[in-house]
């Protein structure tokens, strides 16, 4: 377990090394916003795979962490824009359009950076733990606890897009001011943007494993291979998975926020079916075992997506290919990239292995 603990921590050492290289080799700032909503969307990628590939949760419904977070850094950052989008008093400009005359209660506390910050990272826990308490104290395993999920997510998103007057609706909240954090601004085009993307997928990385790795990251996944089995020797089954959801849902979120800030809008289209079901790709194709696999998985297929989608021989067919490598990964990588790699590695272990015994085995004759 030391071994596989220092081999974890050495890879995203290696990914923190590769990440920090990016802006040396690439020298755009378009480019280099991109490649921070990757890490992004990496960051969720991962919180996937800790609930799913570790706590053995298929949580279909990962969005919406994701989109209450980034609309949670939205309102914030509505709320210091500049007067030309907004109305009297700093009134959103949607709110204006629909006839809303005074900022609701809830949107009140946003004003604040802090309560903001906070409430894109709690609210999705608390979200988690109250959906996490009803499934897993009533033991729903299983496809049961992906279709829930599912329909909570599709719940979420209807609300949001009906109450138009209140999110945007469909439009989302768009126009937004820039994050100041002790008087630094980020600029989504800048390299501190990118940076703070970066530092916060490396973030994700070290802190799951370092759940993973604990003692209750080995209870989550022996809870995974057989719950009851867990349950008979005493653990509060649920309690741990309520945790894990929780957990997931936390990382989820803070990806949320600084997508927010890259993209400089928030969207319902943030928790829909085609995106969470796009983040199960992504997991899948890394490796859902794996919080690096997962976090490698969607930089790969977000950067191939992207250049295929900008290539004019691709430009009505990047969708199709994009398919049929995945029907690929899925037939003859069914463990995903980090599963090929250790496979990989099994293989030239028992090769040095066998190639040490033959060595050995001359020298013990000439001995005897």
């Amino acid at each position: 377990m030391r071994h596989q603990t220092v081999f974890s921590f050495v890879s995203v050492a290696a990914l923190g090394a590769v990440l920090l290289a990016v802006p040396i080799v690439i020298d755009d700032a378009f480019l280099i916003n991109k490649w921070a909503r990757y890490c992004c969307l990496a960051m969720l990628a991962v919180a996937l795979s800790f609930s799913w590939g570790y706590a053995g949760i298929l949580n279909l419904g990962q969005a919406v962490s994701f989109g209450v977070g980034a609309y949670a850094m939205a309102m914030h950052l509505k709320l210091k824009t500049t007067p030309i989008h907004t109305g009297a008093d700093g009134l959103p400009d949607f709110m204006v359009w629909n006839n809303v005359e005074r900022l609701p209660l809830f949107w009140v506390p946003f004003r604040s950076e802090a309560f903001a910050l906070a409430a894109g990272v709690l609210l999705p826990v608390l979200l988690a733990s109250l959906l996490g308490w009803f499934m897993f104290r009533g033991r729903v395993t299983g496809v049961y606890v992906a279709i829930i999920t599912l329909a909570t997510m599709v719940v979420i998103n209807l609300l949001v897009i009906d109450q138009q007057a209140y999110t945007g609706g469909f439009n989302g909240i768009t126009d937004l001011g820039y994050l100041v954090v002790f008087g630094h601004e980020f600029d989504p085009y800048a390299l501190d943007v990118y940076f703070l993307a970066a530092g916060g997928l490396i973030a994700a990385l070290l802190l799951g494993y370092l759940v993973v790795h604990s003692r209750a990251g080995l209870v989550l996944q022996a809870i995974r291979d057989s719950e009851d089995r867990v349950r008979f020797f005493g653990f509060d089954v649920a309690r741990f998975k309520i945790g894990a959801f929780a957990f997931s849902a936390a990382v989820a979120g803070a990806a949320g926020m600084i997508y927010t800030v890259v993209m400089e809008f928030a969207s319902p289209t943030f928790m829909d079916v085609p995106f969470s079901l796009a983040v199960v790709i992504w997991v899948a194709v890394g490796g859902r075992q794996s919080l690096l696999g997962a976090a490698i998985g969607a930089l790969l297929v977000n950067g191939v997506q992207g250049a295929l989608s900008e290539t004019p021989l691709f430009l009505k067919s990047w969708s199709l290919v994009m398919g049929l490598l995945f029907i690929a990964v899925v037939l003859f990588l069914p463990q995903g990239l980090a599963g090929l790699i250790g496979q990989l590695s099994t293989r030239v272990r028992r090769a040095v292995a066998q190639s040490d015994r033959a060595l050995a085995t001359p020298v013990a004759r000439s001995e005897a």
